[in-house]
């Protein structure tokens, strides 16, 4: 953590919704005024989508289970952690970007599914944020938990993070249902051991909880919406935290323990906005005390 260079850090699983929180942050630090330096988590993953594909057919063929882009694998944690480290002292370091689709690829003149060349961060950032899978990783030889100033979990139920991701990956990226199925599928010893216990060091973590039927992820032919969810918010420590002045300007929230609030889904928006503006006063008021 640092006073003058903090960070701040949205986690969660592929199709999880950390994309919608990253929004709400832009928004907010366009209304604050607040000059971020922004870092794709996807960007720090090893392979491009090319290079994944061959070595996960090799393995394949080879009888060996395939690579998920949840392990330490494929994605380069020790750069993660460089990078939160170096900026935290001094407010510098590196990024790149992972062009997903034609339409980001097209700028750059690049295929989809690969990087872009590394650069310098821009200088004289207020904060550095992050959206992606591993904010809070922590292994036996990295601990990228410890600097985020802010760490904000997104943690949708499994069966609805599933039919997110099935919807997304088949209906914007082209795969099929099944190779979609596989990826889960492959993607689940790393999902319990460097995913999950991520969200018992966030800060904060926002659970969307589906109340339509989701049993069969795999025949779901819509998405929940957010009228049809609700959210559950945890506080890792609820001390300072306003519930009445929330519980006033959320119609129907209400709370279940002593730091969680369940929400409308078609809520959270205003729910995040109201919890997250405060904590940027703080690191912004932080900041320039520090200086």
């Amino acid at each position: 953590m640092s006073a003058k260079h903090p960070i701040v850090a949205v986690t969660g699983s592929s199709g999880a919704g950390t994309s919608t929180v990253r929004k709400v942050f832009e928004s907010l630090f366009r209304r604050e005024g607040v000059h971020a330096a922004i870092v794709e988590g996807d960007s720090l993953h090893r392979y491009e989508r090319a290079e994944l594909r061959a070595l996960n057919n090799a393995r394949e063929a080879r009888g060996e289970p395939r690579l998920s882009l949840f392990g330490p694998e494929t994605n380069l944690f020790g750069e993660l952690e460089n990078l939160f480290s170096t900026y935290s002292e001094t407010g510098l370091g590196r990024r790149r970007r992972y062009l997903h689709d034609k339409e980001e690829a097209a700028p750059f003149g690049q295929e989809p599914g690969t990087f872009t060349p590394w650069e310098d961060l821009p200088l004289q950032t207020d904060l550095l944020f992050y959206e992606g899978l591993h904010g809070a990783v922590r292994t036996q030889q990295v601990d990228v938990a410890r600097y985020p100033d802010v760490l904000i979990g997104v943690v949708p139920v499994i069966n609805l993070e599933w039919i997110q991701k099935i919807h997304r990956d088949t209906n914007m990226r082209g795969y099929s249902r099944e190779a979609v199925m596989r990826t889960i599928l492959s993607r689940m010893p790393d999902y319990v051991h460097y995913i999950v216990p991520q969200f018992e060091l966030t800060h904060i973590n926002f659970q969307r909880v589906p109340v339509v039927d989701t049993s069969n992820p795999f025949i779901a032919r819509d998405i929940p919406t957010a009228s049809e969810s609700m959210v559950v918010i945890r506080f890792a420590d609820p001390r300072g935290v306003d519930f009445p002045y929330l519980l006033s300007m959320i119609k129907d929230a209400f709370m279940t323990r002593a730091n969680t609030i369940v929400i409308p889904g078609d809520r959270q928006d205003l729910a995040m906005q109201l919890i997250l503006t405060p904590l940027i006063w703080r690191l912004m008021a932080r900041r320039h005390g520090s200086d």
